[in-house]
């Protein structure tokens, strides 16, 4: 049965800060949660396999200051094991899968535009018109990504994801390895953006991406109507 996949990246280590990063819950919680519960069969991976490192800061130790779906996931036996063992990307066939969403997370920023495998199974989806989404800095996984003709698959698109401005309030713009927005400017997206750190997300045809940590309901929604052909 075809599935979605939902790729995270495998980078624990926030620059040279000595400060762990990773993938950040809520981004993987809610998406996972919106396609499971529309029925679709939903599989995990990431960019080395096994378990990917979670942001510490994107879980609190109050369970009640979680988002639901991040509490739903961690008490879901099914979900956490497949977290546990994710297989590595590598391998992952276009003609097998309905789409691909990216979660964000500042570990993304290292390995997503690093990852071959990563940026080709991104354009081949991306050319067959299947659905490619990102939220937050998931979107460091299209930069690397390109179309048959060589051209970004973000160039001429509407595009979003963590801005410059929520990168400076975060205090982290001289950590990241480069800043996510101007790079996706920088390859021709057509960048959009809403109020720093409220739910923004957009679609372009098959492209689907996503501002913040906030925004990964919407997003998901928007790759709920585009994988249903809406």
């Amino acid at each position: 049965m075809p599935k979605l996949l939902i790729v995270l990246t495998s980078h624990a280590r926030l620059g040279d800060t000595g400060r762990a990063t990773g993938f950040y819950w809520e981004e993987l919680a809610a998406p996972y949660w919106a396609f499971r519960d529309a029925g679709i069969d939903v599989a995990l991976a990431s960019i080395a396999g096994g378990q990917p490192p979670a942001d510490p800061t994107s879980l609190h130790e109050e369970a009640s200051h979680n988002p639901s779906a991040v509490n739903r996931f961690l008490g879901d036996a099914t979900a956490m094991a497949a977290l546990r063992d994710t297989p590595p990307l590598e391998g992952q066939a276009p003609d097998d899968l309905v789409g691909i969403f990216i979660p964000g997370g500042h570990g993304t920023m290292w390995d997503l535009p690093e990852s071959r495998p990563l940026a080709a199974l991104v354009g081949a989806l991306f050319e067959a018109g299947k659905p490619v989404g990102a939220v937050c800095h998931g979107p460091a996984g299209l930069v690397g990504a390109r179309r048959a003709d060589g051209r970004p698959v973000v160039e001429g698109r509407r595009v979003n994801g963590f801005t410059n401005a929520e990168e400076a309030s975060a205090g982290l713009t001289d950590v990241m390895p480069f800043l996510l927005e101007t790079r996706l400017r920088d390859l021709g997206g057509r960048f959009e953006s809403g109020p720093d750190f409220a739910p923004f997300a957009i679609r372009d045809g098959n492209l689907v991406t996503g501002q913040n940590p906030a925004s990964a309901e919407p997003a998901a929604r928007h790759m709920l109507d585009a994988v249903r052909g809406r």
